[in-house]
This record gives structure tokens, sequence and C-alpha cells, in this order.
């Protein structure tokens, strides 16, 4: 059974994972005959109240907030390395964003979490399939741009596509629905919440993401 590696972020889409997104990697991914290998850099991060969309001043742990979403069947990225899996999947939500790298606050100048671009440059290295939702692309981007040039969609948003340019990968607009293939670096992505107002427009994305990121393995 082929192992598709999913890293999340934490748990709610302004400090962690996308919710939606993470569930539907994973049902995606269990709908193509594979397996789901989740996992989590253990690291700490500033909670969001999520009814309130504002800071608490506290902090939680990215792994294991990961592990609700994944029922604790979590690893830590750290003991995780390319010939575990056969492929890769970044959802998306802010965490993709703050806690695995700190793009949203520095841009193309962003700093990753070490076992993150470890990880990420061992599957790029080896050929193996990596996908990214959402705003997760931004991280693909800070990771491989200058050395493989990759090509990525997060929708349309200008602003964002100028910084993921800055890093020597390319942007190209997709409609919510759709995804974009990079074949020759084997990356697949899709906007999903960066453009969806549906519930079923992230899904359809997601499901059809996930579908071509297992293709090319």
């Amino acid at each position: 059974m082929k192992k598709i590696g999913v890293v999340l972020s934490g748990c709610g889409v302004r400090d962690g994972s996308e919710i939606h997104e993470a569930v539907f990697t994973l049902l995606a991914i269990d709908r193509q005959g594979a397996e789901a290998v989740c996992m989590a850099p253990n690291v700490e991060f500033p909670v969001t109240d999520h009814s309130t969309m504002q800071e608490t001043g506290s902090k939680r742990n990215a792994l294991v907030e990961s592990a609700r979403i994944a029922r604790g069947n979590i690893r830590d990225i750290k003991e995780v390395k390319a010939a575990d899996l056969d492929a890769i999947i970044f959802p998306g939500g802010f965490g993709a964003a703050k806690n695995l790298c700190d793009f949203a606050m520095k841009g193309a100048g962003a700093a990753v979490q070490p076992e993150v671009a470890r990880l990420l440059k061992e599957m790029a290295v080896a050929q193996k399939p990596i996908g990214a939702i959402c705003i997760a692309p931004v991280l693909i981007a800070t990771v491989l741009g200058r050395e493989f040039g990759p090509t990525l969609t997060i929708g349309n948003d200008s602003g964002t596509a100028t910084e993921i340019e800055k890093t020597g990968a390319i942007h190209q607009d997709c409609p919510v629905r759709d995804f974009v293939v990079d074949k020759k670096n084997k990356i697949v992505s899709t906007p999903a919440y960066m453009l969806a107002t549906h519930i079923s427009e992230a899904y359809e994305g997601i499901d059809r993401c996930v579908k071509a990121v297992i293709e090319l393995i």
C-alpha cells in the first residue's frame, strides 16, 4: 500500500492546519487505496481563539494539536524520512505559513522549521511527489524555489503570488476546483480555501489534487 505523508501544523485555520482541508486530504488518500502517515513538528505556537479570531497570548504544541485531527495516530516529523514515504502532502491553514515557516510575516525571506525543510528537500531530491493545498505552496516555494524553480498555485492572490515568485518559483493562477501540476518536479497544488466560498469547492479541488499526487508515484 502506498504511504502518503500528511504534514499538519496544529488544529484550526487561524493557527494550525485548516481542519476541512486536512480531513478532505485524509479522505482522498483513503479513497485512492493509500495509507496516510500523519506528522507534525514538535514546536510551540501562539494560539488564536477561533470564536473571536484574536490571539490569546498562550501557546500550544503543533504535534499535540495535530494529533486531534489524526485521532492520535501522529508522528514527530523529525522521525520521518523520505524513504518511509511514496509521496507527501501539505494541507493549508495559517499554520502552514506561521508554524511550518514564517512566510506570513516575512514573505519570500521566510525561514522554515528545520525538520520540515529537511524532509521536503529529501522528497524533492528523491523525485517523490509533493502536494500543497491552499497557502501551503508558499512553504514549497520557500524551500525549493531557488534550486528547483517549481510551478505552483495559491489561486489568484497577486500579493502572495509576487512573494512566491521572489523565491524563484513560478506562480500560475488556478480556479478553486482545479489544480496545477508541475510534472518536472512532481508537485501538485490547489487553491482550496484561498478561493473557496463553499466547502464543496474545497473538497473537489483537494480530491483531484490528491489523486494527481498519487498518480505521479
